[in-house]
């Protein structure tokens, strides 16, 4: 083992240790804000696991749509979704954990068959390096072009469903008598209250 082989060795080693102990955070933690800050910790980990498979451009892609958007967005809903309810506790929650810890039973078996069965032989073929940003182009709009088009349609749907729900054109002309709390309330711009009949006759 020369030391270009040690080094990788050592940092698939961290880099496992890392993807490990973050994923673990996400899973037992109960504070959701740390589970999803760890859960980016999962992600960069991953990363660099495709830069030792010499795939620099999955690697960047990485980082950039789940640490960068995913990873973001999930951290945006947690935090303006600012609701405090307290947990209460589920009648017959033992079958719950115990049907999660069969199943969580049951993928690590799957995987570790996976694992021990698939011959981890090193491949002959010439590695694409820096050319493979070109093959992954030319499969993305050649062989996975129908998926790659679909997964644009659905994102465009979830975009504008997103948008169609936050938009609140129209305010009630009846305020709630009830004081909203203020650990509920957000700041927003100010909006005319329009009533029924003006916004019928608009119509």
């Amino acid at each position: 083992m020369n030391l270009a082989e040690g080094v990788q060795l050592v940092a698939f080693g961290l880099l496992a240790v890392m993807a490990i102990g973050a994923a673990l955070g996400v899973v037992l933690l109960e504070n959701i804000v740390y589970s999803a800050f760890l859960l980016g910790g999962v992600f960069i980990s991953i990363a660099g696991m495709y830069i030792l498979l010499n795939a620099g451009f999955v690697a960047a892609a990485q980082v950039l749509i789940y640490v960068g958007a995913v990873n973001v967005l999930i951290l945006f809903a947690i935090m303006l979704v600012n609701k405090r309810e307290e947990l209460k506790p589920l009648p017959r929650a033992w079958i719950r954990k115990g049907a999660t810890g069969l199943v969580c039973v049951g993928l690590f078996a799957l995987l570790s068959t996976m694992v021990l069965t698939t011959p981890w032989s090193l491949s002959t073929g010439a590695i694409a390096g820096d050319a493979s940003t070109v093959i992954i182009g030319l499969h993305f709009f050649s062989d996975f072009l129908l998926p790659f088009e679909l997964a644009s349609v659905l994102l465009l749907i979830a975009l504008v469903g997103a948008i169609i729900l936050a938009r609140r054109e129209y305010l009630p002309d009846e305020m709630p008598s009830e004081p909203v709390p203020p650990a509920l309330m957000l700041p927003e711009r100010p909006r005319e209250l329009v009533s029924a009949s003006k916004k019928t006759s608009q119509s």
